[in-house]
């Protein structure tokens, strides 16, 4: 491509990034304390570097021009002049060339390289204070110009109400680099994603919503190369707009898209997890990849008394400074681009609380980041989710989101866990499978405001949270240091797998506890993939560069897994077809339908409602939930109702006789689940009997009866389920 001869002129300030108009592209930059600004234009190999273009043009702190002629294809970056002051918070080189942060696709990797670095990098003695004067062009991608998707709402969104959402937290690798169904050239991308056996798979699961762990470009680290791992999880982004090459085949960008409608089509929901946090520039001694060489005193937050060192309430050496309106403007930019262009449905924001702090890095009363979405008329009609915490101070706001987000609810996922693992009571589980009124009932917030989670992509697998009392990091290489050491987790006796039939049964039963107190809890309910059959890191609770199998899902599953498996979607199937399980108002001891009836009923295990004094120290004990109270309906109207459902939790190492409170042992109960059982769900047509007014609660086991008290709802049992495959 030629561009000495292509007319050049000031164009606009607007939008930022590179932007093909049909005629040619404008290119805008937002530096506020650079000098000067070089737009280099690239031959179609990236290799040379063709024409260098002073951008003289400048409206306040944006720097634009526009060439004409100029079309898709373009391979650009840009050197950016400035004052190299580390103590005054300047670092720029223009040495050093610079991805655009509005740049939607690349053409090239990040190659670990020293002359990425702003200033001469050693590695026995790094001294941030010098100055390097190498060209890093050979070791950095360089943006392509694209053109725009077209931008409508014509994504066919399958608009999931909250309380109907499953999620389930997935790794687009990770989900399908052993699927034998899916082609080799395929997996570990968004083809791979797209495959109709891993599409088939989640829709039969009963799932609605994928989260996927971050998809951003990521840059590259010398200390993971030289371990032989890589940053699997990619939690370290470099840019907002760019996929990460990794997942594509070709064309990321389109596969993408084709993605999204594939999900969309069938009826399923992509939320994407985002770190508009911190970026993959790291601390004073990492390298200038973008923002860190085009302003980084506008981009990060920087330590008050010495503008050399970086606010670090991440744990990754910097924080994006949110309270910037140019950096908070572009995270809205970002957010609009994936759900408008790219179609996503909402997202998960990590560490949260970073984006609500001030640039003195105190949480702030009014973050610019809530403002802005609470205006936007395209991303508050989208799923957000925040991990409501960070690594600083005042770092815990569970419980403190504006009402349209959801929050990881921590307090759920470590109270249940005490529960049944160790020496949780009654009392927080109550409360905890309730909703989490406590923290989450204010401001007209409901129980879909928590986001109910026992496991995640971070920390023990479910099969692990019984299975070893220890983390076992060593395959991270960092002397099984890293991680935490806070897991509730136990062995049941013994440390990793066992041929033990009383252990493994054990374990297997919890498992079970697990999972039946997740998915029929009120709030949302979050499941991290593989947990469903009972997938295993062999004790990894930190597997974030672990790129092979300890993080990949297997398909060839033994008959405890494929029961397993079943058991989870029989939950599942429930939670869907009983509204009692996806309540929008927390309990609050009253009926809408019968008068003097209450929503919820704590039953001790001595036959009569629990007292006040009964809470303190108790570990079994039961819930009546008469679905026929209403208080289901989801906006108003008239109460929907539906069954009754009777739960009794026993989380002792002893068999307790459950006395049934007089009266509900006339019901015409039938047992649904007993996990203590190995036949999973009963025959609904089985009717066990309750007459006798007791019932015998196994060591570690919890049970669900039913009674209809409606018609339409699901009727399917454990053959069923075994049939439908």
């Amino acid at each position: 491509m030629v561009f000495q001869t292509r007319p050049l002129s000031q164009g606009n300030p607007y939008p930022l990034g590179s932007y093909w108009d049909g005629q040619g592209v404008n290119f805008s930059l937002f530096s506020a304390h650079a000098t000067k600004i070089e737009l280099c234009l690239f031959d179609n190999t990236a290799t040379e570097e063709v024409r260098r273009i002073p951008m003289h043009w400048r409206t306040g702190d944006i720097w634009h021009c526009y060439i004409h002629g100029l079309g898709p294809g373009t391979i650009y970056a840009y050197r950016v002049h400035g004052p190299y002051e580390p103590y005054k918070g300047h670092r720029f080189n223009p040495h050093k060339l610079l991805l655009d942060p509005y740049a939607k696709q690349i053409y090239g990797e990040y190659k670990w390289h020293a002359s990425s670095h702003s200033f001469q990098y050693k590695e026995e003695n790094p001294d941030d204070l010098s100055y390097d004067e190498q060209d890093n062009s050979p070791y950095v991608p360089k943006a392509i110009v694209v053109a725009d998707f077209h931008v409508n709402d014509n994504f066919h969104r399958p608009h999931i109400p909250k309380e109907d959402m499953v999620i389930y937290e997935a790794h687009v690798k990770g989900l399908t680099a052993l699927h034998p169904d899916v082609p080799k050239v395929l997996r570990g991308t968004f083809m791979g994603m797209s495959h109709p056996a891993i599409i088939s798979y989640l829709k039969n699961l009963g799932v609605t919503t994928i989260e996927l762990l971050p998809v951003f470009l990521l840059g590259k680290h010398d200390f993971l190369e030289k371990r032989g791992l890589s940053n699997y999880w990619g939690y370290d982004p470099v840019n907002y707009f760019v996929l990460d090459p990794r997942f594509g085949v070709s064309d990321v960008r389109t596969e993408f898209h084709h993605m999204i409608r594939s999900y969309h089509e069938a009826g399923l929901e992509i939320i994407l997890d985002v770190v508009y946090n911190h970026t993959g520039e790291g601390n004073e001694l990492g390298p200038s990849y973008s923002f860190r060489g085009i302003d980084n005193l506008s981009y990060y937050a920087l330590i008050p008394e010495n503008n050399r060192y970086y606010q670090n309430s991440t744990g990754c050496g910097n924080v994006l400074d949110l309270s910037h309106p140019r950096v908070n403007q572009m995270v809205m930019d970002s957010l609009r681009y994936w759900v408008q262009q790219m179609g996503v449905d909402g997202f998960r924001f990590d560490l949260a609380a970073s984006l609500i702090r001030d640039g003195l890095g105190n949480i702030s009363s009014e973050p610019n980041f809530f403002a802005a979405i609470n205006q936007d008329p395209i991303l508050n009609r989208t799923k957000l989710i925040a991990e409501p915490w960070d690594m600083g101070r005042d770092g815990w706001q569970t419980g403190q989101f504006p009402s349209d987000f959801s929050e990881w609810n921590d307090v759920y996922r470590d109270t249940v866990r005490s529960f049944w693992n160790s020496g949780g009571t009654a009392a927080s589980f109550s409360g905890a499978i309730s909703g989490s009124s406590h923290i989450f009932n204010h401001g007209g917030r409901r129980p879909q405001a928590s986001i109910n989670f026992i496991t995640a992509h971070d920390g023990f697998t479910l099969r692990d949270l019984v299975t070893y009392n220890h983390k076992h990091n060593e395959a991270n290489k960092e002397d099984n240091r890293d991680g935490s050491q806070n897991n509730c987790s136990n062995n049941y006796g013994v440390e990793g797998p066992t041929d033990d039939f009383e252990i493994r049964r054990i374990r297997h039963k919890q498992m079970r506890n697990f999972m039946a107190s997740l998915i029929l809890s009120e709030g949302i309910p979050m499941i991290a993939a593989g947990d469903e059959y009972g997938r295993t890191q062999g004790g990894n609770n930190n597997a974030w560069c672990q790129d092979n199998e300890i993080s990949w899902l297997k398909w060839e599953r033994n008959e405890e897994e494929e029961h397993f498996y079943d058991f989870t979607r029989m939950l599942i199937l429930y939670r869907r077809y009983h509204p009692v399980f996806r309540r929008i108002h927390f309990f609050d001891g009253r009926s809408e339908a019968i008068e003097g009836a209450k929503d919820v009923v704590w039953l001790s295990a001595f036959g009569h409602e629990m007292q006040n004094e009964e809470w303190e120290g108790c570990k079994c004990f039961g819930a009546y939930l008469p679905g026929d109270t209403g208080l289901h309906e989801p906006y108003g109207g008239d109460p929907i109702l539906d069954d009754r459902f009777l739960i009794l939790f026993n989380a002792t190492d002893k068999e307790q006789k459950f006395e049934i409170i007089p009266g509900l042992e006339k019901c015409a109960w039938s047992l649904v689940f007993d996990t203590a059982r190995m036949d999973i769900f009963i025959k609904t047509n089985t009717r066990k009997d309750l007459s006798q007014g007791y019932y015998m609660l196994k060591p570690h086991s919890m049970t669900m009866w039913r009674e209809r008290k409606t018609a339409g709802y699901v009727q399917a049992t454990w053959n069923d389920i075994k049939e439908d495959k």
